[in-house]
């Protein structure tokens, strides 16, 4: 060991050659490589030798006295040695950034060549964990830090010896516009963008298994490739997503799990009417805010630049179609054209990722829905029965670890049980279900009491489910029950043949509507004199389909509004019916729903031809769906040609004949045996028409009477009221 003192490398040259200086006969002597400890640490360093530097001088650069701790005239305690075996590296890791940023540019810089003249100026010299280099390529002066080295056996390794056999790998320095190409660029890096603990069941979201990876195809594949591969292809990432559907089956959520499956900074979450305000020009410089941080990052990093995720919420709040919002102040339009250059205007911005949900896809702005800006539209819909098991299986995912949920609860049954209900909605009825467990240890009265008696046994039971089912949670797009018992408050009388022959033909299309990929949509019309039941079997088709979502239309529904507002409603249904895989809508009395009068003869244009498109307008792909309309007066709607919008017409027709009436009145449980009798009896002399609903009402008349007057009250009746008559007549 020998004292040498610290002095300036003699050129630039030199110091380019990123080795320590030494005389001729210093090096002569074998000081090859050396080391000396300073600040209490080790430092190898390779040397050269040049005439400039005196004897038991050391000639370092700038940047190697910094890394060293070294200064001008220090004594050093200098030791030669010769690297073995084991010192040899076998893979290299270097972080690349520009030494002078005036020579920075967004020119891509080839690893290839780097590597290449790294290889020819350095093989054989000690490479240091930490150290940094400065080496002139391709016109430019880079700034090469040692990341990583892997020796012999020894990942993780302090130092090590460069050989023609060692692999050198380059990455850009973080926060650094440096652009690397080339196979020998490292590609760990990129992939990095996607959290490695990201575990999707984990979040919270269920049933969404699909959607998900058709947004990270759409929208991160490209940004987890390396870039030279991506600007090879001339690809470009996706810049927009568009998740809309129904409330409650986890936009919002989706959007904002995304971050947490990136390795990114956190997203910025906006509710698109806290973007508005009443003062001129804010809404713009709202929305300029959210795109600062990426704007700015970009112009520092460059294609090195992270991900900026902004999500806005409701974003149909802020980017309705341009002209539709009345007022002269126009802040809805130019909130738009400020969103739209941001996302992509004249200055592109390559480094974020928009997220907006809506429910109403269809009052966003064209121009945002366009290739470049939102691209990625994704319907985030009600989950199918395998996704409502594993968004049940989340939420009592704690009941079940902590056993407070009996075993008398099968998941699977009220996954089956739960047809059309959203993720929200099953949360809800997990709470639900958890309340009903409350209550039992409750007690009520002028104060409420606790009954800690067996609280700690307490468990949810399946019990708890179907009352939660039953009284509490009800899908918002699923089978009104209300309705279903208004048009079905006597149920369907099997007063005969024809009947049975409605509901066989109804049973038929509801199947071919089921089961055949060719006929997503069917249509049909049950025709017929009025109060002969059209009504109840066109409910009872529906709810014997079994179809998740049940809808009936009627025009008590319209009643006070004008044409416009009932074509949106009629629409509304509909739109809500595509949302579900299997739907069927119940389009009752068609006249009345486009103001029949047969006066004149008047009626609405304008609904009527509403109805008629959206009779034949197959709904989206995946769903299918079954309309049933009733109709009292099919003439009317063979001259408007409505007649044809449908693809099956079946006639339902009045009691006609004694054994109808006996056989109506025993459905209905109305009359003893005897009576029924007496009653086909007297009217077999009768030519008979009446309609199912007008014998119930007489039939509820009649038995106000005395037993002994009933029967001839119900004759009198159906006399009086045209349903009898004289066959001679």
């Amino acid at each position: 060991m020998e004292e040498f003192q610290v002095t300036k490398c003699p050129s630039n040259d030199l110091s380019l050659k990123n080795r320590v200086i030494i005389s001729p006969a210093d090096y002569a002597r074998g000081y090859h490589y050396v080391r000396f400890h300073n600040r209490g640490q080790l430092y190898h360093f390779t040397c050269h030798a040049d005439a400039q530097i005196q004897d038991k001088y050391l000639g370092f650069s700038m940047v190697q006295r910094k890394w060293a701790y070294v200064g001008i005239n220090q004594p050093l305690q200098v030791e030669k040695f010769t690297p073995t075996r084991n010192d040899v590296i076998t893979e290299l890791k270097l972080e690349v950034d520009f030494y002078r940023s005036k020579e920075a540019s967004s020119d891509p810089v080839d690893s290839d060549v780097l590597a290449n003249l790294f290889m020819d100026l350095y093989c054989h010299r000690w490479f240091a964990r930490d150290e940094s280099l400065i080496v002139l390529s391709q016109g430019k002066h880079l700034n090469i830090g040692v990341k990583w080295i892997t020796t012999e056996g020894q990942p993780g390794a302090i130092g090590g010896v460069l050989q023609p056999t060692t692999k050198v790998i380059f990455q850009s320095a973080e926060n650094s516009p440096i652009c690397l190409t080339g196979k020998a660029k490292t590609r760990a890096a990129r992939t990095n963008i996607v959290n490695p603990d990201f575990d999707f069941n984990l979040l919270g979201i269920g049933g969404l298994d699909e959607e998900f990876k058709e947004i990270f195809r759409r929208a991160f594949a490209s940004r987890v490739l390396p870039a030279d591969i991506v600007e090879k292809m001339g690809a470009k990432h996706v810049k927009g997503i568009l998740l809309h559907g129904p409330p409650g089956c986890g936009k919002t959520l989706m959007a904002r799990q995304i971050g947490k499956m990136l390795s990114v900074r956190e997203p910025q979450i906006v509710n698109g009417p806290e973007i508005l305000n009443k003062y001129v020009g804010e809404s713009e410089a709202n929305i300029r805010k959210l795109f600062e941080a990426a704007e700015e990052e970009q112009k520092k990093s460059g294609v090195n630049s992270g991900l900026h995720i902004i999500i806005f919420d409701e974003i149909d709040a802020i980017c309705k179609q341009r002209g539709s919002v009345a007022g002269a102040s126009g802040v809805h339009d130019t909130v738009v054209n400020q969103l739209l250059s941001k996302i992509d205007g004249v200055d592109q911005l390559n480094n974020i990722l928009v997220i907006g949900m809506t429910n109403r896809p269809d009052l966003i702005d064209d121009a945002l829905m366009r290739p470049g800006r939102l691209e990625v539209k994704k319907e985030i819909g009600l989950p199918d029965e395998h996704g409502r098991l594993e968004i049940l299986k989340i939420h009592s995912a704690k009941m079940y670890a902590s056993g407070t949920i009996n075993d008398d609860v099968n998941l699977e049954e009220i996954a089956a049980l739960t047809k059309n209900f959203s993720g929200a909605e099953l949360a809800g009825l997990i709470r639900a279900a958890q309340s009903c467990a409350f209550v039992r240890h409750t007690r009520g009265g002028s104060s409420i009491k606790v009954d800690v008696d067996g609280i700690d046994e307490l468990q949810v039971s399946k019990n708890d489910f179907m009352v939660a089912l039953e009284n509490d949670i009800k899908p918002a797009y699923g089978a009104k029950e209300e309705d279903v018992e208004k048009y079905m408050r006597n149920g369907i009388l099997m007063w005969g043949v024809p009947v049975q022959r409605v509901l066989d033909q109804g049973s038929l299309l509801v199947n071919q509507v089921r089961s055949s990929a060719k006929t997503p949509l069917i249509s049909m019309l049950l025709s017929g004199p009025t109060g002969s039941g059209k009504t109840a079997l066109a409910t009872r088709i529906a709810v014997d389909s079994g179809f998740p979502f049940v809808k009936i239309c009627s025009p008590g529904d319209l009643v006070g509004m004008n044409e416009a507002a009932k074509c949106q409603h009629i629409k509304k249904v509909f739109t809500d019916a595509y949302k579900s895989q299997l739907s069927c809508i119940v389009v009752d009395d068609i006249e009345k729903l486009m103001d029949f009068n047969p006066i004149g003869p008047r009626f609405s244009n304008t609904v009527a031809h509403a109805m008629m498109v959206l009779f034949k307008n197959l709904p989206p792909v995946n769903r299918k769906l079954l309309v049933i309309a009733t109709s009292s007066n099919l003439s009317v709607l063979q001259d408007m040609k409505m007649d044809e919008s449908f693809d099956q017409l079946i006639h339902v027709g009045n009691l006609s004949k004694p054994e109808h009436v006996s056989e109506a009145l025993e459905a209905l449980e109305a009359f003893t045996a005897g009576q029924r009798a007496e009653i086909e009896s007297r009217v077999s002399g009768y030519t008979i028409w009446v309609g199912i609903k007008q014998l119930i009402r007489m039939v509820g008349t009649a038995e106000q009477e005395e037993p002994a007057q009933q029967v001839s009250t119900l004759v009198s009746l159906m006399a009086e009221n045209g349903s009898l008559k004289s066959k001679s007549s």
